[in-house]
């Protein structure tokens, strides 16, 4: 009997080890026609029916350094809180114009020091600026899932442990456009989507 038990644990064990890794991966490359390079666009997968996802416990990173935002663009999950730190010798501030994020304002704080804010409404893309240093220009976009990514220089992407099933993926980039598309993930490899942008 207690070898029965034992072989039922293993058993299930094993089953509950095995279903999270069902999974498979959204890649390819984009395209960004009028662009410098192909980096810096968002690959999402923008809901899925049913599902909601809780934010992670870990903060999101934006560093303030040699007068520019890092990174210049940040995906996240609704309900994630993002540190701002400052890495600089000057004085710096974030605030946003945006109604999606009640057009707050952090301040201004020195080097070494940061502030947070909580990003929760999903759909919300929103610049982030400096009103101590103007040319200072970020974004940070607020998504419903998190199967997301920021394309590479190159224009390539991946997406990685995509539950199997039926996909919207959508693309965004601050100044190009480019249609979503349709994908089906399987249990295990890689489907590809490639995406073109263009103003």
């Amino acid at each position: 009997m207690k070898k029965y038990f034992l072989h039922n644990i293993l058993y299930a064990s094993i089953f509950l080890c095995s279903s999270f890794l069902v999974a498979g991966g959204i890649k390819g490359k984009v395209k960004a026609i009028g662009a410098k390079n192909h980096g810096n666009a968002v690959i999402y997968i923008d809901e899925i029916e049913g599902k909601t996802f809780d934010p992670p416990k870990e903060h999101a990173k934006m560093d303030q350094k040699n007068l520019s935002f890092i990174p210049h663009i940040l995906p996240l999950l609704a309900g994630t809180t993002v540190d701002y730190m400052n890495s600089d010798d000057v004085l710096h501030n974030v605030f946003s114009p945006d109604k999606c994020v009640e057009k707050f304002n952090l301040g201004t704080w020195p080097k070494g020091k940061s502030r947070s804010y909580t990003f929760e409404n999903p759909g919300c893309i929103s610049v982030m600026l400096c009103n101590v240093h103007p040319e200072m220009e970020a974004y940070i976009l607020v998504l419903k899932t998190p199967y997301f990514v920021v394309s590479e220089k190159s224009g390539n992407y991946i997406i990685k442990n995509v539950p199997p099933g039926k996909y919207t993926v959508k693309i965004w980039h601050e100044k190009l456009k480019g249609s979503s598309q349709e994908v089906t993930v399987i249990e295990s490899g890689d489907v590809t989507a490639d995406f073109e942008i263009r103003k």
